[in-house]
């Protein structure tokens, strides 16, 4: 006996999470969690087609990763085609900060813009060092930063890119203090963020109400492995992914969710990209 179902019978058995969330969000990976030989292109390219193999739509990149290849910026667009995805950002993470900006010095973020923006790059992405003293708001420090800030987005945006910074744990210390001030002294029209919800996590943050109260202005959302990996507080328990995707819902907003992991668990490459991206996977259907 077959049995036909009409599409609105057809619909009503798909999850409500799938609905809402599968034409809106998209799916991406940053790629440090594969080793990438700056040197090879080809390197770069084996990575590319592990993260094709996950289903990922697009990518984000450390800056280390292109830098050698600017000179060639139509061969790494060709590559970057052949995968299928999108180069979401071009990261620059340092160890030390311009100590008065408390980002990367403008000439290295400049040279970085120049040769990722002709390979596609949508975004340039800034860590930074926090502008705090002894975990106390330093209110010049933060001004200088969000000039810095604002600077660093107009040339992004003078070369026909976005800009995003991207928080560590310091910024969401203290009930986020740092990351409250980077929002409200920032131009809006031009400063956006990727939120990094495994640092902000590990500082106590309420993941899901930063995301109901910033939205607007959050890119993409740094996702790590999300089984019961408390970290450094054992007392917070398992990822409330669940809780986070209400909040996406409720507010209807539109971005990257972004797989981030950084080989800390004894994985690495696939082994540790795997756990996060089934359960986003059956979270959002992407």
């Amino acid at each position: 006996m077959s049995i036909s179902l009409s599409r609105r019978e057809l619909i009503a058995l798909v999850p409500a999470s799938l609905l809402a969330f599968k034409s809106e969000l998209r799916m991406g990976c940053q790629t440090n969690s594969w080793p990438i030989d700056p040197k090879k292109l080809s390197s770069f390219a084996s990575v590319l087609d592990k993260m094709k193999a996950f289903g990922f739509q697009g990518f984000e990149t450390s800056f280390r990763n292109v830098q050698e290849h600017s000179g060639e910026p139509g061969e790494v667009r060709s590559m970057i085609a052949k995968s299928g995805q999108r180069f979401l950002g071009v990261h620059i993470f340092l160890l030390a900060y311009d100590p008065t900006s408390h980002v990367a010095p403008a000439d290295l973020y400049r040279k970085v813009v120049d040769g990722a923006a002709p390979m596609g790059a949508e975004r340039l992405i800034l860590s930074g060092s926090p502008a705090t003293t002894d975990g106390v708001l330093d209110h010049a420090a933060i001004q200088r930063k969000c000039a810095a800030l604002n600077a660093a987005a107009a040339y992004a945006k003078s070369k026909g890119m976005r800009f995003a910074y991207h928080n560590h744990g310091p910024e969401f210390a203290n009930g986020a203090v740092e990351m409250e001030a980077l929002y409200a002294g920032s131009d809006p029209n031009l400063v956006h963020f990727i939120f990094d919800t495994g640092h902000a996590r590990r500082a106590k943050a309420d993941v899901p109400a930063f995301l109901l109260k910033h939205h607007s202005r959050i890119d993409g959302i740094h996702l790590r492995d999300l089984s019961d990996r408390p970290g450094d507080n054992p007392d917070l328990g398992a990822f409330d992914l669940k809780g986070l995707a209400a909040a996406i819902d409720k507010v209807k907003w539109s971005g990257w969710l972004i797989v981030e992991e950084e080989n800390a668990i004894g994985k690495a490459g696939d082994d540790a990209v795997r756990p996060a991206r089934e359960a986003l996977r059956a979270q959002f259907g992407i």
